[in-house]
């Protein structure tokens, strides 16, 4: 199934990623980033190196600039799209997240106190987790509903989101200057890394479950 989702977004979603840059160049770019940022599936790991591949051209041509397209303008429009996408994330949380969770969380485990230790971790770490958790796919995106959940500064979280977005962005755009014709392989090779990341996040995800509903349920049961 895996592979199938990857041979989707390496075909159609390549194909319209391209018809966008070929209309509106740098600001394709900013749009994807953003998209991304918010969780939805068009992966920064194959936008941002197909726009390197762009740069490594030399010949192709910017729609905006009628210029060849520049390494630093992409990484600055990935950079600002990526940024701006977080801020949607974290308005999401920050206007519904924590409102839901105090409902309905109970179901799941969670209560006020495991909120109030999320803002506390936030208040302490929250420079650091919107810094580097921007630069780890997956978690670059839910970080940002995280963060609005516990109500991080908005300028401290928007500066550093910017600051961890700066270096992965950059990265990606240079894999792809660096790669060439081959700039999909980079895709290839991070997607490998997320399948990772999620199925850490699964476990967890279960272990929370087991720990914090099934195995307290079974406890309060009559003997």
């Amino acid at each position: 199934m895996l592979p199938a989702v990857f041979d989707f977004l390496n075909g159609p979603v390549r194909d319209l990623v391209t018809q966008v840059y070929e209309a509106v160049g740098y600001l394709g770019v900013a749009l994807w980033v953003a998209i991304e940022s918010v969780i939805v599936p068009i992966p920064s790991e194959l936008v941002l190196p197909f726009a390197g591949f762009l740069v490594g051209e030399g010949d192709a041509i910017e729609p905006l600039t009628g210029g060849p397209w520049s390494y630093w303008l992409v990484v600055l429009a990935g950079t600002l799209g990526a940024t701006a996408g977080s801020l949607v994330a974290y308005g999401i949380g920050a206007w519904g997240g924590r409102p839901i969770l105090e409902r309905w969380g109970r179901y799941l485990g969670i209560t006020n106190a495991d909120l109030d230790k999320a803002d506390a971790f936030f208040l302490r770490y929250g420079d650091a987790a919107s810094f580097f958790g921007r630069m780890i796919p997956v978690i670059r995106s839910l970080v940002s509903f995280a963060a609005g959940i516990s109500h991080m500064p908005l300028g401290r979280f928007t500066l550093f989101s910017f600051l961890g977005s700066l270096p992965f962005t950059a990265l990606l755009v240079f894999a792809g200057v660096q790669l060439g014709a081959n700039w999909e392989t980079i895709g290839g090779f991070l997607k490998q890394f997320e399948y990772a990341i999620l199925a850490v996040i699964g476990v967890v995800v279960l272990a929370w479950i087991w720990l914090r509903i099934i195995k307290p349920r079974r406890a309060a049961r009559p003997a």
